[in-house]
């Protein structure tokens, strides 16, 4: 099965609520998107130095999937649904996101 790593950079629309943006990213969120079959986890990150044009945090999300197209038709499906719900949080903005497959990994 080959492994993606997506990766979304993202900021809060307002610094002064940075602590909700962050409890509705962890517990609501992470969650909700990985709902979706083949996310096989998410890691959080947080930038140590600002830079203009960047976001605050970056999450990671591990795939697992032979099928990405398919995969992708599932989240984005997931994530309209979810929108619908009323789960997003108008506090994301999203910076930039990317989709990598894993062509090589190394261990210690």
């Amino acid at each position: 099965m080959a492994k993606w790593l997506l990766v979304v950079e993202t900021k809060c629309s307002d610094p002064a609520r940075e602590t909700d943006f962050n409890e509705w990213y962890d517990k609501i969120h992470l969650p909700d998107v990985l709902e979706t079959p083949g996310f096989t986890g998410a890691t959080r990150y947080e930038i140590s130095e600002a830079s203009e044009g960047k976001g605050k945090f970056l999450a990671a999300y591990d795939i697992e999937t032979d099928n990405i197209d398919a995969f992708l038709k599932a989240n984005t499906a997931n994530m309209a649904n979810k929108r619908a719900a009323g789960r997003m949080s108008p506090l994301l903005v999203i910076v930039s996101r990317g989709l990598y497959k894993q062509t090589s990994s190394v261990s210690r």
